[in-house]
């Protein structure tokens, strides 16, 4: 895969809301994948935690109304290539935020993607996110 330089995300802030989210991330849970939920909802939970600096909570805004916009980089309607720019930006702001996300944090995403993923995607989340994550931390 090729390293492309990440699209300015925060222009997409505005078009971040919780219901939007929400609603995004019924549609395309299963066809994006675990790992792609699995950050998403750890950003937005994140996001609701008042043990979150505000301007880490502006890059999540930017980060989470990326992947809820229509208009991002690479359609998402485009089988896996169209997900795939969303789950980079959403791992890059992971990275960023990752010594913020409280432990309670990473329970409740783990716990709701359990309620739409089978234990094999969710070992996979897991992997991603335990290498990725400490790689970015050293």
């Amino acid at each position: 895969m090729e390293n492309k330089p990440l699209p300015d995300f925060m222009k997409f802030k505005d078009s971040y809301s919780a219901n939007g989210f929400v609603e995004k991330i019924g549609h395309i849970a299963k066809r994006a994948g675990a790992k792609l939920v699995y950050a998403a909802l750890m950003l937005y939970y994140t996001l609701q935690s008042d043990k979150v600096s505000v301007k880490d909570k502006a890059i999540i805004i930017g980060a989470l109304g990326y992947l809820i916009s229509p208009a991002d980089i690479i359609p998402d309607a485009i089988p896996i290539a169209g997900l795939g720019d969303d789950l980079a930006v959403l791992l890059f702001v992971l990275r960023k935020v990752w010594g913020e996300v409280p432990e309670d944090v990473k329970a409740k995403a783990h716990a709701k993607l359990s309620k739409w993923f089978d234990d094999d995607e969710i070992t996979e989340a897991n992997d991603l996110y335990q290498g990725n994550i400490k790689d970015g931390e050293e």
